[in-house]
């Protein structure tokens, strides 16, 4: 029986209620990597999306597509995208309420109301970068409704009397199943599952599968699938940073993790308590015996349902494409999140369809009035839950905030939130989180690095110098740390310890406009004048509209009486900075050594006015 409209209202009221407060939400975290930058929005931007690996955090043009076009339509106005998000959610649900009925599963409808208002989904769907999750389960269930169309076309052409004549209208659906599972993949590589969850569900039907019949015809998705996972397991290392020490997991130590994230991701599931943005990252050891019972226990549950089999092989399949739909993050390959946790909810936003139906089935077995109340209050209980967890993504700082209440051991939530509150002009609050992300995770550069700044803005520069220099000893090629290092050895007298500093910043980014104008600074300090404007010259053609690095070239040029050249670049200081009282002074006295004297007297007038103090 097909999806009738009034039952796909509801999921989609259902929805639009639950997420209400999603969709007044703003942007957190790395929205701002997904709604697409200023440099891709134009047709060549588009077809830098497509075409140039790096110009995206990941290689899923599609879903950069739909947010190409998303932001022609409402800009970097968040709601938008929420909203889409929730909608892209409510018609995945629609979808799966159809799939289940064209597979004759009961509780078909509130398995979608089920996953619609589920508040392990809130992840996927109350954050806008996680639209590949959303989106690419649309293509997904799209194309498996697609291909069982397929698979039922071809079975009454089997059996009809006289054969039918082939045709090539019976591989339509066949087509239209492979461009949907195509934009499945190119929106997210987790839906390159799909081909082996369609033998799962085979299975499932008949208790066995037929090469000719089964395999053979999903051959092609399953290398399409197997090419997409394995380009973006290297995308994930090359692009994105997931290799190195964090991820030096032996192959048993793999088999660890793995076994306490399916046992997890089955209790948050089914007990969807205490759920987090961030949760502790637990570690592997396979000297600890009781780590071994993680794997252990997924394989005696295996093996109990397998021994259950002749009597239902629902709940089997179901595991089996539970973990199947998991089986790419669960530590086998190295996703770059893992350096916060090996877990979290949106991972498990498509594995969880295949638990939600056994559990719909099985709630709709329940005869009578008691079965409608059940399942009654779990939808309400479920959308209750999902409404209350929508508050913690409203925005960055209740979302840190409400990570670290609920993991306060969670270092990138302490970082990332020091880094916030830095940026708010609150840098003796922001050192407190960064001492606690050093203590979590002390071999991190960028933290010593931002925990320096943070002293330097609060006057404390003599304790930045040593967490430069930690940053430093832990990345010796970093060249921001060296040039504020530098920059903070000038500021406290030293500049002929700064000069090394900055060379070597300039060593690994020549163009670096800052490091130029620091060493440009520690020269002039050091009597250095004609070297120091080579580097702050350099500065300007690397930052030309930097005022400030532009008006120390102009002092600079000025004081070794190079005064013409001063003037032109006073006047440029003052096209960025029109109202700088300092600046018309300063081009004042030069004009006045020069002896135009008519518009030096205007300058100094424009100074005196503006307010300069000499």
């Amino acid at each position: 029986m097909p999806l009738i409209a009034w039952e796909c209202a509801v999921i989609f009221a259902a929805a639009l209620v639950a997420y209400l407060p999603a969709i007044g939400a703003g942007t957190i975290w790395n929205d701002s990597d997904y709604i697409t930058r200023p440099e891709l929005r134009s047709l060549h931007g588009l077809g830098r999306i497509w075409f140039q690996l790096g110009a995206t955090e990941q290689y899923y043009p599609v879903l950069h597509s739909a947010f190409w076009l998303e932001h022609r339509l409402w800009g970097d106005r968040a709601t938008g995208y929420h909203l889409l998000n929730v909608v892209w959610h409510a018609m995945a649900a629609c979808l799966l309420v159809v799939v289940l009925r064209r597979l004759a599963i009961a509780g078909a409808w509130l398995a979608g109301l089920i996953f619609a208002l589920h508040p392990v989904c809130v992840e996927s769907v109350a954050w806008i970068s996680e639209q590949k999750n959303t989106l690419s389960l649309v293509f997904y269930l799209g194309a498996a409704l697609a291909y069982l169309r397929f698979v039922e076309r071809r079975g009454q052409a089997a059996s009809a009397t006289p054969p039918r004549r082939s045709s090539t209208s019976g591989l339509t659906p066949y087509v239209l199943a492979t461009v949907l599972f195509l934009l499945a993949l190119l929106s997210k590589s987790v839906t390159a599952t799909l081909p082996a969850a369609l033998l799962v569900v085979f299975w499932w039907q008949r208790g066995r599968l037929s090469w000719r019949r089964e395999v053979l015809p999903l051959a092609p998705w399953l290398a399409l699938g197997a090419a997409s996972g394995l380009f973006s397991a290297w995308v994930e290392r090359a692009y994105v940073g997931a290799e190195g020490v964090n991820f030096g997991l032996s192959g048993v130590e793999r088999i660890l993790v793995a076994g306490r994230a399916v046992w997890f991701y089955l209790g948050k599931l089914l007990w969807p308590a205490h759920l987090a943005f961030i949760y502790p990252r637990w570690q592997a050891n396979s000297a600890a015996p009781w780590q071994y019972l993680f794997p252990l226990g997924a394989l005696a549950l295996a093996a109990l349902l397998w021994r259950l089999r002749r009597r239902t092989r629902a709940p089997l399949a179901a595991l089996l494409f539970f973990v199947g739909s998991l089986f790419p993050t669960l530590g086998f390959f190295n996703v770059y999140a893992f350096v916060f946790s090996y877990v979290a909810d949106h991972w498990q936003y498509l594995a969880s369809l295949g638990v939600v139906a056994l559990a719909a089935a099985g709630l709709a077995a329940v005869p009578g009035r008691p079965g409608r109340i059940l399942a009654g209050v779990l939808v309400l209980a479920l959308g209750t839950l999902s409404f209350r967890q929508c508050g913690m993504y409203r925005d960055l700082p209740t979302l840190y905030q409400t990570t670290l209440e609920r993991n306060p051991d969670s270092w990138m939530a302490q970082s990332n939130f020091a880094n916030l509150l830095s940026q708010q002009g609150r840098p003796a609050e922001a050192i407190r989180h960064y001492e606690a992300a050093i203590r979590l995770a002390p071999t991190y550069p960028e933290i010593h690095y931002n925990l320096a700044d943070a002293l330097v803005k609060t006057g404390r520069s003599r304790e930045a110098v040593g967490q430069y220099e930690e940053a430093l000893r832990l990345r010796p090629d970093y060249a921001a740390a060296h040039a504020n290092l530098g920059t903070t050895l000038v500021a406290l007298g030293d500049p002929a310890a700064a000069l090394p500093h900055f060379e070597q910043a300039l060593r690994f980014r020549p163009d670096l406009p800052q490091a130029r104008y620091g060493l440009g600074f520690a020269l002039e300090q050091a009597g250095r004048r004609s070297e120091a404007i080579a580097q702050y010259a350099e500065a300007v053609r690397l930052a030309p509209g930097d005022a400030t690095l532009r008006y120390s070239l102009a002092n600079a040029l000025g004081n070794a009486g190079r005064l013409d050249e001063a003037v032109a670049q006073y006047r440029m200081v003052l096209r960025l900075r029109p109202a700088d009282p300092d600046v018309h002074y300063n081009l004042g006295m030069a004009l006045r050594e020069l002896g135009r004297t008519t518009e030096a007297r205007g300058e100094l007038e424009s100074a005196a006015r503006l307010g300069a103090h000499h």
